[in-house]
């Protein structure tokens, strides 16, 4: 399918996020579309495939100009989408969410749907079972059903946001060789949006660049990748050296933990975390990481053993309480579980005001939104509704909104979705308040990000837990191996 864009342009009040773009998309070929977190691609695609409509401008789909007022109009001419975050239903079956958009009405033929999904997931080696309920499955898994019923509805035209964020080496492989055959064995054309640049030179073929809206320019794959990062931001971006800092006593402390999930069982972890301290989690997703971060921030109560914050006796201490005793979680669904969807940067901050009044204080909030706007380098306006903000804009908001002295800092996936300049701009804060005396205890599926920044790490393999005491030993490599259970004991 032969997809071309002419002259869009979309603005949210006074922000532009697309201006005048033209781009051409050939079938059988995959593209990337690169730029910093708020440079317009989100926007851009969801433009493309209908799930919001331009300001201005034409799409033509094989020669023929079209209008969308809807995904489902968008599908309807062979676009679809795969969301960063899948828009699915957790409560239903995998088979549920299959059919949910195939023609059928209101009594669409449930054995056909199955013999269907049964047949492509055979053919894409996915291995999904249609009876299982969809919050059982791991990212990746949701993902490979959310492709199989894209092309169970005829799209010829595949876009795909961050859809390697949180997924398994193991998984992101089985999605890019599915890819790859999409394109060149059935000519599908294939959009990737991304800000990993070693998963555009593995998958792409060519780059479209924005910058603050505009298009910038294109590189054809493979290339240097400094010379995408300086299209991307207008330099090179290089990260910076960590500085040393002396570790200080235990601040947090778990003896003999076992965690319980509808998933899995974490069995007997046994940690001390230092002041200064940063604690890196790895592992397959849906290996217990998540669990025990959730215990540390009262959560999750466990089953058997203790934890303690300086002495004081957090086992199975509200959320509420521990957050008072000096520990903060930064969940990785920004909009699901950390910010609030529909409220202004300046409410959020009247959340999080002390004050004894029974009132908010909305001078006072305002004045302090604008600071931290203006500290954290977020690109809105206190009365900007939270979900207008890119990504990137969103997590550092949210780190905005943490209290200034902490004794513990528990981080899931703290640059997911972000791009070079905002992930190096997040660990820089983190690091700040790592010198301050702050221990951080952060999950990532980035092992780069995992080795670089961690004075230890914890791996996870199937609910049993294997402590690296020293990353220096340890290359991406070594790490993957230990998270795949190669090494572990």
């Amino acid at each position: 399918m032969h997809v071309e864009l002419h002259n869009i342009n979309k603005t949210f009040g006074r922000v532009r996020a697309n201006q005048d773009i033209s781009l051409d998309f050939e079938p059988g070929r995959i593209y990337a579309i690169l730029g910093e977190n708020g440079a317009g691609k989100s926007t851009l695609m969801k433009i493309m495939s209908g799930y919001q409509s331009a300001d201005s401008g034409e799409i033509v789909v094989d020669g023929q100009p079209v209008a969308f007022k809807s995904p489902t109009d968008a599908i309807a001419h062979g676009i679809g989408m795969l969301y960063q975050d899948p828009l699915d239903f957790p409560p239903f079956t995998v088979l549920e969410n299959f059919i949910v958009g195939r023609p059928g009405g209101f009594f669409p033929d449930a054995a056909s749907a199955r013999e269907s999904l049964l047949t492509l997931a055979r053919r894409f080696n996915f291995p999904l079972d249609p009876d299982r309920y969809l919050d059982m499955l791991t990212i990746g898994e949701r993902q490979q059903l959310e492709i199989l019923r894209l092309l169970s509805l005829n799209v010829r035209a595949l876009i795909l946001d961050e859809p390697t964020t949180g997924i398994s080496a193991g998984q992101k492989t089985a999605l890019f060789d599915v890819l790859k055959s999409l394109a060149r064995d059935e000519g599908l054309t294939i959009i990737l949006v991304s800000h990993k640049l070693e998963d555009v030179m593995e998958l792409c073929d060519e780059a479209y660049v924005l910058r603050r809206g505009r298009y910038v320019g294109r590189a054809d794959i493979p290339c240097a990748i400094g010379d995408l990062v300086a299209l991307m931001f207008g330099k090179v971006v290089e990260r910076q050296e960590r500085p040393p800092v002396g570790r200080g006593d235990p601040v947090l402390a778990l003896d003999g933990v076992c965690l319980s999930s509808r998933r899995l069982t974490v069995h007997d972890v046994s940690l001390k975390v230092r002041a200064g301290e940063v604690i890196g989690l790895a592992g397959l997703d849906g290996s217990g990481q998540a669990e025990f971060i959730r215990s540390c921030a009262g959560l999750l109560s466990p089953e058997r053993g203790t934890i303690k914050l300086c002495d004081l006796d957090l086992t199975h201490a509200s959320y509420h309480r521990v957050a008072q005793a000096g520990v903060a979680f930064l969940p990785a669904g920004r909009l699901e579980e950390g910010l609030i969807r529909g409220m202004t940067l300046v409410q959020h901050f009247a959340l999080t005001m002390p004050g004894k009044q029974p009132w908010v204080n909305w001078l006072r909030a305002y004045q302090t939104t604008a600071e931290r706007i203006r500290a954290f380098n977020v690109k809105g306006r206190p009365n900007n509704p939270i979900q207008t903000l890119s990504g990137g804009n969103q997590q550092r908001f949210a780190l905005s909104l943490l209290p200034q002295r902490l004794k513990v800092l528990l981080l899931e996936h703290p640059t997911r979705g972000l791009d070079v300049e905002s992930a190096l701009y997040i660990w820089e804060q983190l690091l700040q308040r790592r010198a301050d005396g702050t221990a951080i205890v952060f999950i990532s599926a980035e092992l780069d990000e995992i080795v670089a920044y961690s004075d230890r790490i914890l791996v996870f393999f199937g609910g049993r837990v294997t402590l690296v005491e020293d990353p220096a030993d340890m290359n991406t490599t070594r790490l993957g191996e230990l998270i795949g259970g190669k090494l572990a004991s």
